[in-house]
């Protein structure tokens, strides 16, 4: 019992910035561990150096996250157009998203958008996203169900001077008469 209550003694003492190393490989963060038959020091720094016989460990390599970048599209596939268009003041501004990848934000003061994101789908299901938030910073303009954002994503073509949409999959609409924000996931299957 002794022996255990100097050990509770010293670790107590040790200073803040101390690390825990188990057979030379740093454990600082590991719990509800047990080490039977080991030898315990600590240095001239407060680091507590176990030292176990039978007990082997490896230090895990920190995972890096990288931002999700959409694969370029694949040649000669169809093209898909995303196309909004606003008319009065819906006051809605709407965050789209392909597969978790943010492609756009379209404001309730766009007159008209159009825009390619065929590189943002992939072969099979996708999932389109749309986050609506009223923007009532001004108050309330309109109630009018005619006051409307509109929508579209299709299958279209894309010239150098143009961009037409000739197949629409998705519609996606908000009016003025709505007050509430919404999050909205659609299917597409693309190519």
């Amino acid at each position: 019992m002794r022996v255990i209550t100097l050990l509770f003694l010293l670790l107590s003492a040790l200073p803040a910035s101390a690390s825990t190393f188990l057979n030379g490989v740093n454990v600082d963060g590991v719990t509800n561990q047990t080490f039977e038959n080991c030898t315990v020091s600590l240095d001239d720094r407060g680091n507590v150096h176990i030292t176990a016989k039978g007990y082997e460990i490896h230090a895990m390599q920190p995972k890096t996250l990288t931002p999700q970048t959409p694969p370029p599209p694949p040649p000669d596939t169809k093209h898909y157009i995303l196309n909004a268009e606003a008319e009065g003041d819906s006051q809605y501004d709407v965050d789209v998203f392909i597969n978790s990848v943010f492609v756009k934000r379209i404001l309730s003061t766009d007159a008209q958008l159009t825009l390619e994101v065929s590189k943002y789908l992939v072969s099979g299901r996708n999932t389109v996203h749309f986050t609506a938030v009223k923007n009532l910073k001004e108050g309330r303009k309109s109630i009018k169900r005619q006051d409307t954002l509109k929508i579209h994503l299709g299958e279209g073509a894309q010239t150098p001077e143009t961009i037409v949409l000739d197949q629409v999959l998705i519609e996606y609409m908000r009016t003025a008469a709505e007050i509430t924000n919404f999050d909205n996931d659609t299917a597409l299957t693309g190519r």
